[in-house]
């Protein structure tokens, strides 16, 4: 089986990879005629060959070299670059597999055609829905999967707490500390998202960031506003991957917090990296604290948007190639204190490895000195291994538990009111609070046409209590039909965005019939569907099939006039991220951390049209 696992550990091996360093055995495989991309020195090393034997590099000797020494007799599998840049392969240090709508297995194949053969995955998605047993099941998967891929043990779940949010999850620190001790792979605690929380002092989020200290794991970050960075950091976050502009990335730098900037589809939420990366290109940074990653891909955007699509920007940026792909390789590697294992393309390290074009365009990817993408195709030994994927159990199949009906509309107020209301702010990370004056007894078309508001909503799933939260919605765009995903951020409970009871009940419907997933409905009908059977959250399909389905997906989300993707439109839950959000419990002030009601009677408002902005 073709897995992490498939490369024996070092301890093991040095004898060998000794013995073909100093000649005395033949390698495995030899890769002659490179330019190799050394991420020790920031150079390019001409006319280089590579050693390679049981899965890992033994020495780098000058092209040619290892026909010089065995004329004959050796079975030693020789592969030709031709002049191309062999560089080590990516490490992504912070990665939702679960975002990209498939299991462990099948992300393999879009990663390692982007070149990416290590990832560290905070899998707190299927944690808020199915708790430890999710995680775990995950593992399992990632065990399984041709990629190396370590848990950063979700550190937030539910996000926030059972007042403002209903999740099927609730990770303790004493459950956290369980999975640390018995997965050797749990490298890091997950992004410590509470950060509100984390600043205050809250009991509980300080036991998690202990259980994670005191056995020696770094704790890694997710904080908004310049005024919470250094408590974050008195608290043991050591990296972070919100810097949205230079200036709090260059606060988290001189804070001692490493910086990963992340990249993705500029018409996503994801793109944070053209701003915040001046802290090294404008204000003079040293990168040696700097990563790149890709946080949240959905399934086509992850054949499109790879991490190294995310280094290349940071060349167009104005990075070096070397200092680009050693922010892409070296640096997160040394950041997990992993860089003897990978990285770079030092002797011990494992050899994995990818073949570039002068434009940083993968060409080839090995894995483990397995050749797994040859000519940007998989290859038939890539090919089986994905044939070999993990299935999930049972239970994991059952997790959206509903109420027959629930109302998923509020009803019109028969008075003058104050609406609370959410407004999109694109791409849809952050949100604006608007206060509204609606008129009483006029009914919900004419309100929701005169404001450009549709309805949002928040259904309960877990079969805890049934909770329904109402909202509206403003500036979203669309003016006919609704929109559902059970991807509802973090909690995961079901989403929905409406012009009317009838086809949010459609949505809901088609969600529940497919055992959760995302679906467009226009008129009663549905016009397109991604089935996530698994928690969910995931398709048990290969890649490619869900890639298909989500393109199908996005093209019908557009012609609805929806101006926030829909990877922006889960966040609508996620009530960890300002200004507004909305759970099923209703509204959340998210600086406040409190619960906010629809509608206050007209004479409370003072203010009309009022817009916040996130610090």
């Amino acid at each position: 089986m073709l897995n992490r696992f498939s490369v024996a550990p070092l301890h093991t091996t040095t004898r060998a990879l000794a013995a073909v360093a100093m000649g005395r055995v033949a390698p495995d495989l030899v890769i002659t005629g490179a330019r190799l991309l050394s991420t020790y020195t920031e150079r390019f090393q001409r006319e280089r060959e590579l050693w390679i034997t049981g899965g890992r590099i033994a020495a780098a000797q000058p092209a040619g070299a290892f026909k010089r020494r065995w004329l004959r007799g050796a079975r030693t599998r020789i592969y030709d670059v031709h002049g191309g840049i062999i560089a080590p392969g990516l490490v992504d240090p912070h990665v939702h597999i679960e975002s990209s709508m498939m299991t462990a297995c099948a992300f393999a194949e879009p990663a390692l055609l982007n070149g990416t053969t290590t990832v560290f995955c905070d899998s707190h998605e299927i944690a808020n829905v199915c708790d430890v047993a999710g995680i775990e099941w995950m593992l399992e998967d990632a065990r399984r999967a041709p990629l190396s891929i370590y848990l950063t043990v979700p550190s937030t779940v539910p996000a926030t707490n059972a007042r403002l949010e209903t999740a099927g999850g609730d990770l303790t620190a004493a459950k956290i500390g369980r999975l640390f001790d018995r997965w050797p792979e749990a490298a890091a605690l997950g992004e410590k998202m509470d950060y509100v929380s984390v600043a205050m002092g809250d009991t509980r989020s300080h036991a998690i960031l202990a259980a994670a200290l005191r056995r020696g794991r770094p704790v890694c970050g997710h904080i908004y506003g310049r005024e919470f960075v250094a408590a974050g950091a008195a608290s043991g976050v050591t990296d972070t991957h919100e810097a949205i502009d230079r200036a709090i990335a260059d606060d988290f730098l001189e804070n001692g917090v490493w910086v990963f900037l992340r990249g993705g589809n500029p018409q996503t939420p994801w793109h944070s990296l053209p701003q915040a990366i001046k802290t090294v290109t404008e204000l003079g940074a040293n990168p040696k604290r700097v990563c790149v990653c890709t946080d949240d891909r959905d399934a086509d955007d992850l054949f499109l948007f790879g991490l190294d699509w995310v280094v290349r920007q940071a060349v167009a940026a104005g990075l070096p190639t070397t200092t680009a792909w050693s922010l892409g390789s070296l640096h997160p590697a040394t950041r997990y204190a992993l860089d003897g294992e990978f990285g770079g393309l030092g002797p011990a390290r494992r050899a994995d490895l990818v073949l570039l074009n002068d434009a940083l365009e993968v060409q080839n990817t090995w894995y483990g000195g397995e050749l797994v993408v040859e000519r940007r195709k998989i290859t038939a030994v890539l090919e089986r291994a994905l044939t070999r994927r993990y299935r999930y159990p049972r239970a994991a199949y059952a997790t959206v538990k509903l109420r027959a009906r629930p109302p998923l509309t509020p009803a019109v107020p028969a008075r003058d009111v104050t609406a609370h209301v959410i407004r999109v702010v694109p791409p849809g990370i952050v949100t604006a609070h608007d206060r509204l004056s609606l008129r009483g007894g006029v009914p919900w078309p004419q309100q929701l046409a005169g404001h450009g508001l549709c309805f949002l909503t928040v259904v309960e799933r877990h079969g805890k209590n049934g909770g329904v939260g109402h909202g509206l919605l403003r500036d979203f765009g669309l003016e006919d039909g609704a929109v559902a995903s059970s991807v509802g951020h973090d909690a995961h409970n079901i989403v929905l965005a409406g012009t009317s009871e009838h086809d949010m009940q459609v949505a809901l419907a088609a969600i529940r019939k497919l055992r959760g997933g995302v679906c467009v409905v226009r008129r009663g009908k549905v016009l397109a569907r991604v089935a996530l059977p698994i928690a969910g959250l995931l398709s048990d399909r290969r890649a490619p099939v869900v890639a298909r389905a989500t393109t199908r997906l996005k093209r019908a989300w557009r012609a609805l006039g929806c101006q926030v993707p829909y990877m922006g439109f889960n966040l609508l839950p996620l009530s960890v991220i300002p200004d507004f959000r909305l759970t099923d419990k209703g509204l959340v002030d998210v600086k406040a951390m409190r619960l906010v009601p629809l509608f206050e009677p007209a004479a409370s408002a003072r203010v009309t049209g009022n817009r916040l902005r996130a610090s």
